[in-house]
């Protein structure tokens, strides 16, 4: 692509800078990570304010009323920026959202955004990057860093026989609160952690609440011997892999009990070789006969949602939390290479075969990500300071990042299923990053790495 086709009208040159797409979790850490490291940078948001999916207002958030975070706030603060201490362990999506506002006002992030301002086409030039906006704009950048997250495209399958369905379909991105499900027979569909907590919310309100769960898996209590389930497990760290997978099965096994009994399938796989179920309220709910557990789909029958096992139950409302699918929809699929819906990037960060080409969010993991995501892109901060100063550990990292390819699963073999393409164990993979930034003299993070970034 010539220049010429490209540039279509005039343009702002940025060509100094880069440009981070999003001012949600991931891109306000690589604000940060470039503030603090001089790095000269522009965000673009297409919401009003920061906070990515944690602002139920945005359309296209999957947030709804009774949502809580996963992890505890223990273990998912930012490095130097804790969650307050009257935060509950599980804090809410409105905590959360203020949280993130916070953050953006402690380190000066808001003077380098720009919201109300998406992201239309983005294109490589012969001088870098060139980034047309949704009011026409276009501006050239050095680099672009994809930070846009995974949960904005709702995967909707096809059910069979869903055109007789007299009743009504929804995705999990359209539910906000369990006043939908009163008075109807309500059906969830995914064993997810979102579609977990729906289901609770529909084994409160609903008349009755139905779901139904293809595979096994295992339900991790959100608090362990009165700690949350992943402080437990942090002190566990040491404890090789296959041996914590095993002993702590047992552990649930006391803890929880015999899955089966109520309904559900037995897993079949190892515990941690999945992405965790961190719910132990839809376990009482199943025990109390608010919900009930069905097995998979078969099809729907006018009325009636029948069930593989030969059952079959009247329904009014289904809801499918069947997940998302990834995207990165400005830019063309010929940027990254796609492999069953994932993008394949080194070190879930640098695009192979893309100079100044990142992306940030594009992964799953076992824990709390914001803490990984500052150490991520710490490592994206490294490698553009070493190249802008023709440090030669530039190089070296450049043709790690076309030839290397770690094994990040720590011993842990997961499900050969898209979800898991790429997913990473976040012990293995901060060894491995953490040898790789000694290797080539790069700093890591430490207390006090932003202290001349806060807001005197």
């Amino acid at each position: 692509m010539t220049r010429e086709t490209v540039f279509k009208k005039q343009f702002t040159d940025n060509s100094d800078s880069y440009c981070i797409i999003g001012a949600g979790p991931a891109g306000l850490s690589m604000a940060r990570s470039f503030k603090s490291k001089g790095v000269s940078f522009k965000v673009f948001e297409r919401y009003k304010d920061v906070g990515g999916i944690w602002d139920m207002e945005n359309p296209g958030s999957p947030m709804y009323e009774s949502a809580h975070f996963i992890s505890s706030k223990y273990l998912s603060g930012y490095m130097n920026f804790p969650m307050p201490d009257n935060y509950p362990d599980y804090p809410s999506w409105k905590q959360i959202l203020e949280y993130h506002r916070n953050f953006a006002k402690e380190y000066n992030l808001y003077e380098h955004i720009t919201f109300n301002t998406g992201v239309q086409n983005i294109e490589q030039v012969e001088s870098g990057w060139l980034v047309e906006l949704d009011n026409g704009e276009q501006r050239l950048f050095k680099g672009i860093v994809c930070a846009s997250g995974i949960t904005w495209a709702p995967n909707i399958p096809q059910l069979v026989g869903q055109d007789s369905f007299s009743g009504k379909i929804i995705h999990s991105v359209d539910y906000r609160n369990y006043s939908l499900f009163q008075g109807k027979r309500v059906l969830i569909v995914g064993a997810g952690n979102s579609g977990c907590d729906i289901a609770c919310d529909a084994g409160t309100a609903a008349e009755q609440a139905f779901i139904s769960v293809r595979r096994g898996y295992y339900f991790i209590p959100k608090h362990i011997f009165g700690q949350p389930a992943d402080v437990f497990g942090d002190g566990a760290h040491w404890i090789p892999n296959g041996f914590s997978q095993w002993i702590l099965a047992k552990l649930l096994n006391v803890l929880v009990g015999n899955l089966e009994k109520l309904g559900l399938p037995k897993p079949d796989h190892k515990l941690f070789e999945t992405h965790p179920i961190i719910n132990d309220q839809l376990l009482h709910n199943l025990r109390h006969g608010d919900v009930i557990a069905k097995g998979e789909i078969l099809r729907i029958n006018n009325e009636f949602v029948e069930f593989k096992d030969g059952s079959r139950e009247k329904i009014d409302l289904i809801v499918l939390a069947t997940g998302y699918n990834w995207s990165i929809p400005y830019m063309n699929e010929k940027y990254f290479e796609w492999r069953d819906g994932r993008p394949e990037l080194y070190l879930n960060l640098f695009n192979r075969n893309y100079e100044n080409l990142f992306a940030i969010g594009y992964m799953e993991t076992d824990g709390g990500a914001y803490k990984m995501f500052d150490d991520m892109t710490n490592l994206i901060s490294c490698y553009i300071v070493a190249k802008s100063e023709n440090n030669y550990s530039a190089k070296k990292f450049e043709k790690l990042i076309k030839k290397d390819r770690p094994l990040l699963n720590g011993g842990i073999r997961y499900l050969d299923t898209p979800r898991h393409s790429v997913y990473v164990n976040q012990i293995a993979y901060k060894k491995y990053r953490t040898k790789i930034q000694r290797k080539l003299g790069w700093p890591e993070l430490r207390a006090g790495s932003f202290s001349q970034l806060l807001t005197k």
